[in-house]
């Protein structure tokens, strides 16, 4: 490997951003530079090629106009980047990127090369064909020490796109990226890669919630972190001022937010598998109520899947049509009990709701 190639990767090593590559036709070497040298586990999530067209379909989730364009190549990038958001840790930098090419053997550099790399940050989308370490060390905003040596017929085209964070958000809205994490934790260090994951409407915010999430967060090892999802079941997704509006919350306490477009929480699951989900004891009853599911054995195998991605449920206690329920009161199927942690009602009860709130500053 040249010196400086070396150098670039290594920086790239330092730089405390997370990737997932997703490649499709060449850069192998590049692959190899990258895996090669010490402190490729704080930089490589995953690594995917899917090479035959069988297996590109499968990731798109759809026959490409083009194997090899621009268009597959940013459809590769925001989806390795959505991968990296869902495997990194919480807090870290994240980008997706995606490389596809078909590139000719009979004369070196001359031939008839053709391929595309791009690039998705959270702020950027970013594409061209200049070589695979000189772009992720980009989106990993290190400085190269060399110049390219692409002949002067290769030199390459470049689009950039830039979005800021209302336009990030409603992409969330819209289906196009899974989540915006706002890592407004003081801690840094963290290591866990558990999140313990608070999820609600939080409109407004209240005491009760960061209780719940300090007792959970010392029954279970794990980051913390609120979710909201910006879609709702049963009513219109969250308008983009609304959002901003509710995770300006979070950054008052210093609270970790995770903005979302999964309103259940079998979806939540395969969002952030291997957490664990702080819920009250209503929700859990919803749950586990197979109407919500069509049928009891469907219910069981949807949350059977929740069990295998490693996810644990912390149930609180709950006022539930004027009763106190808890985490024994409820008919947990023996398959799934061992899901269900209870977090003790002398340890947390609190009855108060943001409900309950809003209508009293109504008054």
């Amino acid at each position: 490997m040249d010196i400086r190639v070396r150098a670039l990767v290594e920086a790239i090593h330092s730089s405390h951003t997370q990737a997932v590559i997703f490649l499709a036709g060449g850069a192998s070497q590049a692959l190899g530079w990258l895996m090669s040298v010490p402190g490729a586990s704080n930089t490589i999530l995953e690594v995917l090629i899917p090479y035959s067209k069988t297996s590109m379909i499968q990731l798109l989730g759809k026959i490409p106009l083009q194997y090899s364009s621009q268009e597959t190549v940013e459809e590769m990038a925001i989806l390795a980047y959505n991968r990296a958001l869902k495997l990194s840790r919480p807090g870290l930098t994240v980008v997706g990127v995606g490389f596809t090419g078909t590139l000719a053997s009979a004369r070196t550099k001359f031939g008839d090369h053709r391929f595309y790399l791009s690039t998705r940050t959270c702020e950027r989308l970013w594409t061209s064909r200049i070589t695979l370490i000189k772009a992720i060390a980009d989106a990993c905003k290190v400085s190269p020490t060399f110049t390219s040596d692409l002949h002067e017929s290769e030199v390459p085209t470049e689009s950039e796109k830039h979005f800021d964070e209302e336009q990030e958000l409603q992409q969330i809205i819209d289906g196009k990226l899974w989540m915006k994490v706002y890592d407004f934790s003081s801690d840094k260090n963290a290591t866990s890669e558990r999140r313990i994951i608070l999820s609600g409407s939080f409109n407004p915010l209240h005491d009760g919630h960061l209780r719940l999430m300090d007792i959970a967060s010392s029954l279970c090892e794990g980051v913390p972190c609120f979710e909201i999802s910006a879609i709702n079941a049963d009513k219109p997704p969250l308008e983009v001022a609304e959002i901003k509006r509710r995770v300006e919350q979070f950054k008052e306490t210093g609270k970790t937010v995770i903005i979302s477009n999964q309103p259940y929480f079998y979806k939540k699951a395969e969002l952030f598998p291997g957490s664990a989900f702080v819920i009250g004891a209503d929700t859990a009853i919803r749950l586990i109520n197979p109407k919500y599911y069509g049928d009891y054995q469907k219910m069981l195998e949807i949350l059977l899947g929740c069990k295998s991605s490693g996810c644990l449920f912390l149930v609180g206690g709950r006022m539930v049509d004027g009763v106190f329920k808890v985490l024994d009161d409820l008919d947990i199927p023996e398959e799934l009990k061992d899901m269900f942690i209870s977090i003790p009602e002398e340890k947390f009860r609190i009855d108060i709701s943001s409900t309950e709130i809003r209508k009293n500053r109504d008054l």
